[in-house]
């Protein structure tokens, strides 16, 4: 062959290479929300994004069971009912899911990975029950994996944590993960509202789901803090182990004495690092109107991240919705994006730490967890009933810091409200069976946590 022609297939083969690391296709799998979100923020972003980096990063074809056509504006993506025709497209890099969901989202992101391709992901439920395999099989493969958006919605929290806290020993993770947990506490505090009445509000204006389950009965939480964990400590941890309790049990009457007691109740997700062993738990907690998540309302999120280096950092801002989920998915892709071109795919390990120091670490049994409480227990209204209550707390060595007690009708049930100093969960469980168990008790005793002052 001669020399010329062999020059210009060099130059022709190293432009071709330069162009399609300029270009960065992207194929995504489902098209509700959040996809049609990730869809408008690429399209409308598009000469930012390629300002910011350099890069053409296109979505190219999209996958959508249902969907007959997509919105003349998005006209040139391809659309196809079969997600595999996005999984094997030679051309598509990145393959984001958005289905939700374990099956078959969890099917499609392993063969994604297989393909070669790199993935990202919004799906916390996946990632908190399926992601030690996930995150294996693309550490295998040298492929990304992202997930910004799987936590906080449109809150860097993940790169937050993976990059801007990397010089940390991350001693707690406490936030507010779930925005329609906190906007019916929310409207149940400012409203004196019941939370069936609140929650059939939120339906109608979109902000709970039909089946709310997840959200209210802190499932959802659980999820969230689970993947939080597992780059924080670098310890392998599933949601299903993590003690969750929601907040359909809480009344107007607990909100009003925590109003009485300086505070507001919250649905929290708390971790603390002990070294051996880490706590994890999702509960209603009683937070002091002087701490900074007790100002957080509405559908909004807030995570609080205390580090050995860095101290105490509150990450806030909107936890969900169509555009703010698909920025945060756009991050990801833009990231992967920049490493593709850059060559330097796994510069960042997905994970935050890399993969063999992520490690089986103890979760603390709930018993050994200790805290402030405050109980509402509900009496006869008799001589000698508090006298017998404060003589079983003592017993358990639960110290009283104040009582309020509402109520004078002899011989009927009237609520006798304490906050305690800080006791330890198996104190307080045992002493609440005692104490459910007198003759002048009429009802099971409300217990919610409660978070000390800072």
């Amino acid at each position: 062959m001669p020399l010329e022609i062999l020059l210009i297939l060099l130059i022709l083969l190293q432009y071709t290479f330069i162009m399609k690391h300029l270009n960065v296709d992207v194929g995504l799998i489902g098209f509700g929300t959040v996809g049609s979100g990730l869809a408008e923020v690429l399209l409308s972003q598009q000469e930012r994004l390629q300002q910011r980096s350099g890069l053409l990063v296109r979505l190219t074809k999209v996958a959508a069971r249902s969907a007959k056509e997509l919105p003349a504006r998005f006209a040139g993506i391809a659309l196809t009912n079969d997600a595999t025709e996005v999984i094997n497209d030679p051309d598509i890099d990145i393959v984001v899911e958005l289905i939700g969901g374990i099956e078959p989202a969890k099917t499609f992101v392993l063969e994604a990975i297989a393909a070669g391709k790199h993935v990202v992901t919004a799906n916390k439920a996946l990632l908190s029950q399926e992601g030690k395999e996930i995150f294996a099989a693309a550490a295998a493969k040298g492929v990304e994996v992202g997930f910004e958006a799987s936590v906080g919605g449109g809150i860097p929290l993940i790169k937050g944590l993976k990059e801007g806290l990397v010089a940390n020993n991350i001693l707690s993770i406490m936030g507010i993960l779930n925005g329609t947990a906190n906007y019916i506490l929310t409207r149940m505090t400012d409203e004196g509202s019941a939370f069936a009445d609140v929650l059939k509000d939120a339906q109608e204006l979109g902000f709970a789901e039909a089946d709310p389950t997840y959200d209210v009965e802190g499932i959802d939480t659980a999820h969230k803090l689970a993947i939080l964990m597992t780059m924080a400590y670098g310890m392998n941890i599933t949601h299903k182990e993590i003690v969750t309790q929601g907040i359909s049990g809480i009344e107007p009457i607990d909100i009003d004495f925590a109003r009485e007691f300086g505070c507001r109740i919250k649905l929290l997700a708390i971790s603390q690092n002990h070294g051996e062993h880490v706590e994890a738990r999702v509960h209603p907690t009683m937070v002091p109107n002087s701490h900074l998540l007790a100002s957080i309302s509405g559908p909004y999120n807030a995570v609080h991240f205390s580090g050995d280096m860095v101290g105490n950092v509150l990450f806030y801002g909107q936890g969900a919705g169509k555009l703010p989920t698909g920025s945060a998915v756009a991050a990801d892709v833009m990231d992967i994006a920049r490493d593709i071109a850059a060559g330097s795919v796994g510069r960042v390990p997905s994970l935050s730490y890399l993969p063999e120091h992520i490690q089986d670490r103890g979760v603390t049994p709930l018993d050994q967890v200790s805290c402030p409480y405050y109980f509402r227990i509900t009496a006869l209204d008799k001589p000698g009933v508090l006298a017998a209550v404060a003589e079983v707390l003592s017993r358990h060595s639960i110290s009283i810091e104040s009582v309020i007690q509402k109520g004078r009708e002899e011989n009927e049930p009237v609520a006798i409200v304490m906050q305690t100093h800080t006791a330890a969960e198996s104190a307080v469980s045992a002493a609440l069976a005692e104490i459910d168990a007198l003759e002048a008790i009429t009802a099971p005793t409300v217990k919610i946590r409660m978070l000390g002052e800072e």
